[in-house]
């Protein structure tokens, strides 16, 4: 896991109104793991948002994400229990507009899935976003990335991002059908790492950042070797790797 990649852009706000925009996609395992650790990765990312996947959902689960949002220098935007599992954090930079949790239809037998939504904006630039972890199950895997797709046709915005925990290579059928709608962001502009899984051994890539075709993605990878981002940290903060990307958003 030892790299070096080239620095990705600052967040900014440019003269026409457009934002550069980074944008951290983390499964976080239900803060099982070392904390401390993760936070120090999610703040070395400067991210302006967060899309967390396995936020915690039982007992205490709002003070336990506000807990980790502030160690790392943000606000808790949407989700966790409410959207069983997918949070949304954000920087002060981000303005919301308004936020929706979302349950999928649920499987008898199977995990209950939701997203967490908000629309934001930054400058002049208006952003949807959408955090999501699919089923580990293949049959509604694909109807909840259908649902996804839907759901960001719903939302009323030229512009978004989706990041999640896939639990599917892109050679799989439903991330195909994400990234037939979408740009998935490290095929479009690979930076950093590739593989999301698992910080031990990375062999697989089943975590992705998407972004809607208007967006002009200016790097997308896992953040290996990036500044204040250490491999020790990244073993011990979860048992996934985390998606950064760094996007140019339009004015809206």
């Amino acid at each position: 896991m030892e790299t070096t990649p080239p620095q990705l852009p600052n967040s900014t706000t440019e003269p026409d109104g457009s934002a550069v925009v980074r944008v951290l996609s983390y499964n976080v395992r239900s803060l099982r793991d070392d904390t401390g650790a993760l936070a120090r990765v999610i703040s070395a990312c400067a991210p302006d948002l967060v899309l967390v996947q396995e936020a915690p959902r039982f007992f205490r689960w709002r003070k336990k994400l506000a807990r980790l949002a502030r160690a790392a220098g943000l606000v808790t935007l949407s989700g966790g229990g409410t959207a069983a599992g997918p949070a949304l954090l954000c920087s002060l930079r981000a303005t919301a507009e308004r936020t929706e949790d979302v349950l999928l239809p649920l499987t008898p037998g199977l995990h209950r899935r939701g997203l967490a939504t908000a629309v934001v904006r930054f400058g002049g630039a208006r952003l949807g976003v959408v955090s999501c972890h699919l089923s580990l199950q293949k049959d509604e895997r694909y109807e909840q990335g259908g649902m996804l797709l839907d759901r960001l046709a719903e939302m009323g915005v030229e512009h978004a991002v989706v990041g999640g925990d896939v639990n599917e290579r892109p050679d799989g059928r439903t991330f195909r059908r994400l990234g037939t709608k979408l740009q998935d962001c490290w095929a479009t502009t690979p930076w950093g790492g590739e593989f999301t899984s698992t910080p031990a051994d990375p062999h697989q890539r089943i975590d992705a950042v998407f972004a809607t075709k208007g967006i002009e993605v200016l790097g997308c990878g896992v953040p290996l070797g990036h500044p204040g981002v250490f491999e020790d940290d990244l073993r011990a903060a979860t048992d996934h790797l985390p998606v950064l990307a760094a996007l140019r958003v339009p004015a809206d």
